[in-house]
Order: C-alpha cells, then structure tokens, then sequence
C-alpha cells in the first residue's frame, strides 16, 4: 500500500483549545483514519510552518484524499498538505525509466 506525509497546522482557535484542553489528538482522530481505510504509521508535533506531521498508509490516492477532505471540512486545521512518497525501489524504478525516455526539452 502506498505510504504519504501529511502536513498540517492548527487554526488559532485549534491551538487555544489544545492550550486549554491538553490532548492526544492523533488518538481522537484515529478511527476516523481508520474507517476511511488510512493507517498512521506515525506522527509527530513540530513547530514552523505545520504544528503535525503524519505518515499515513492508504490503498490509494482516492482515500488519502478523503481524509483530507474530512479533516480540514472540520475546519480546526490549516494547510494541509499530502506528499505521496515512493519506496526507495519505486525511485529506482522511475530512474531507470527516465533514463531510457527519448523526452528532449525545446531547442534542445
């Protein structure tokens, strides 16, 4: 199954709430991950430009999306963000495709 990195930060009012409610969020939200079909294989808290990093597992692009959708409809994050990541084989796989492509960039 395919592995993507979410990104995301709180609202302000998000972050107040947590400043005043202390609480394992990734926790609270998993079910609802999990009933999309989405694992999280890990998460962590950050600071700068997202407050939560996340490396999800979903069977495809369509339910990673959902959850996407679901979580910022809530409307208490921002700038969510979703990289689909290759494994390092899929990498090789894609240079070894590139590297035989007849693709020619203009005037080149």
């Amino acid at each position: 199954m395919p592995f993507y990195l979410v990104q995301f930060s709180y609202t302000e009012q998000a972050v107040a709430h947590l400043v005043h409610h202390p609480q394992n969020r990734i926790e609270a939200v998993r079910p609802a991950f999990e009933e999309a079909g989405v694992t999280i294989r890990d998460s962590w808290l950050a600071f700068g430009d997202y407050d939560v990093i996340l490396v999800i597992e979903a069977p495809g692009n369509a339910q990673a999306a959902a959850i996407a959708m679901a979580v910022t409809a809530g409307g208490a994050v921002r700038n969510y963000k979703t990289t689909p990541l290759m494994t390092w084989e899929e990498g090789i796989e894609a240079m070894r495709v590139a590297g035989g492509s007849e693709y020619r960039p203009p005037g080149g």
